[in-house]
């Protein structure tokens, strides 16, 4: 299949992230997206397409059976990544070592995925419409995605560039101060409509044009689980899979992504449910989030971002650092606390977000970062 539009060519590459592929600390703290980028390990999508599931298994079964079917086979999954990571097996080996199976664990992930769409539980919004049949819940989306634009991504954290970006149209949050409002909000629509085949396409190419990895991204991703999924058994190159979410994905979701996601890159917005409600019309944020946030980085590397809100000090940005100090292993997690907000979309209509952040809010923030032993300094420089 040809692309549908070229990507667009980089001439250029962030001194910074140059020096990124040398820098110990993120090779450390990123151990597993770093065996993939320098050394070639398989990426996780691969080594899910050689476990083969039973020959019993049928893909029309109750989801209740695939599922059981999927937990069992995680076992198989663990101990081949271990043998990866152990051995330091490089992409071409692997596939010497290993073949693809016809009805791979991979396969199982996309009939589940294809069942959760007719009751949609992608996210914890658990709208339980059929998306098949045309009927569309918080996100707004049927079967086939959207995607607004893709390309070699430059202003991404210093590790991921240039970063294969694909931005897929819609989102479950309806964030005030939304920086991409028109494609998650007002025009989630305007993009190309794309199914699974089209989207590893664009995996090809951007990884052929130098792609460190491939950012799926919004709007939101979440609800594209289905056809990420699927693009995924039409890629035979090996190139890192990035998953940079408001992280509001159903327990279901992490399910299915935590074997086929190398490195995670979520926002953690608020330190409270109060503020996600008002700003992101979103309940039980803290939960649900801190709960995805446990699990990911049990299975695979972790960039967090947290964007620094006007007036949100004590109430959001030193509880989120609090939190991930608290919670989360500091030695394998980056935080980018971000400085870069601005008035956007509908923030002109809230008066304690309808300004940039003073120059001493942020240092107050950078300071208790520092103060709670994160690792944010490199990363958000």
């Amino acid at each position: 299949m040809e692309p549908m539009f070229r990507v667009s060519e980089v001439y250029f590459i962030r001194p910074d992230a140059l020096e990124a592929l040398h820098n110990s600390t993120f090779k450390s703290v990123l151990s597993w997206y770093y065996s993939i980028l320098l050394e070639e390990s398989p990426a996780k999508f691969h080594i899910a397409k050689v476990i083969e599931i039973p020959s019993d298994v049928r893909f029309d079964d109750d989801i209740e059976s695939l599922w059981w079917y999927h937990d069992s086979l995680e076992k198989t999954f663990l101990s081949l990544w271990k043998e990866v990571r152990g051995e330091g097996i490089k992409f071409n080996e692997f596939l010497k070592r290993y073949r693809y199976s016809e009805r791979s664990f991979l396969d199982l992930k996309i009939a589940i995925a294809r069942k959760i769409l007719g009751k949609c539980s992608f996210c914890e919004w658990r709208c339980g419409v059929d998306r098949t049949k045309g009927y569309v819940g918080r996100c707004r989306l049927e079967t086939n995605s959207y995607v607004h634009s893709w390309f070699l991504h430059i202003g991404e954290e210093a590790p991921l560039v240039p970063s294969g970006t694909i931005f897929y149209g819609s989102c479950n949050f309806r964030c005030v101060f939304c920086q991409n409002w028109d494609i998650s909000q007002e025009h989630p629509f305007g993009g190309i409509e794309v199914d699974a085949k089209n989207i590893a396409v664009m995996q090809k190419e951007l990884t052929r044009n130098g792609a460190r990895n491939i950012n799926h991204v919004g709007g939101e991703p979440t609800p594209n689980i289905h056809n990420i999924l699927e693009s995924l058994k039409y890629l035979d190159i090996n190139i890192a899979q990035l998953w940079n979410s408001n992280f509001y994905m159903s327990i279901e979701s992490m399910k299915l992504l935590i074997h086929v996601i190398d490195i995670w890159l979520p926002d953690f917005k608020y330190g409270n449910n109060e503020c996600a409600y008002r700003l992101s019309k979103i309940t039980r944020y803290i939960d649900i989030v801190g709960r995805n946030h446990r699990i990911a980085i049990e299975w695979g590397d972790m960039i967090i971002r947290h964007l620094v809100l006007p007036n949100h000090i004590e109430c959001c940005s030193k509880p989120v650092l609090r939190w991930i100090a608290e919670n989360l292993p500091k030695d394998r997690v980056l935080v980018n606390i971000m400085d870069q907000y601005r008035p956007e979309y509908k923030a002109y209509e809230y008066r304690d977000i309808a300004r940039r952040p003073k120059r001493e809010e942020l240092e107050e923030v950078y300071s208790y970062a520092d103060s709670l032993g994160i690792l944010w300094r490199e990363i958000s420089r």
